[in-house]
């Protein structure tokens, strides 16, 4: 059964302003630690690729917060929301801190697809009770 739904779209010339005024320590705020070691290997080889893909994982973030209807309120941070890629190449949502605990101890599992085109990246989340999470039937 679906819980939430949440859907961001981002501009990427203000991810790209915010870079310019604060640097790095931007996406350090919004990266957690794996996402930060893609962000700055990309960056290193063509700045836009590091660019569009630290706007499309703010973008997920906050279509997240949406989706599991609190914002960017405790538990959940941005760090501690990371997007990450499947071996397929498929993105996939990564829980820690605190906000792994209180996403399992609902039964919810996470959805989410990511776009970027010219000046955009949007993220849609679709967060749902996880069949396999979920009580067995009685008989």
């Amino acid at each position: 059964m679906i819980v939430g739904l949440g859907t961001d779209l981002c501009d990427i010339r203000r991810v790209q302003a915010a870079l310019d005024r604060r640097g790095a320590r931007f996406a350090e705020k919004v990266l957690g630690p794996q996402e930060l070691a893609v962000w700055r290997a990309r960056t290193a080889k063509v700045p836009l690729r590091g660019l569009r893909y630290l706007a499309t994982r703010f973008a997920c973030k906050e279509a997240f917060s949406k989706a599991i209807g609190l914002g960017i309120h405790h538990p959940m941070s941005w760090r501690a929301c990371q997007v990450l890629n499947s071996p397929s190449g498929a993105p996939q949502i990564v829980l820690g801190g605190a906000l792994a605990p209180w996403f399992a101890a609902r039964g919810w599992k996470a959805h989410v697809t990511l776009t970027d085109e010219g000046d955009l990246a949007c993220a849609f989340v679709v967060v749902e009770t996880d069949p396999a999470a979920a009580a067995p039937s009685l008989p």
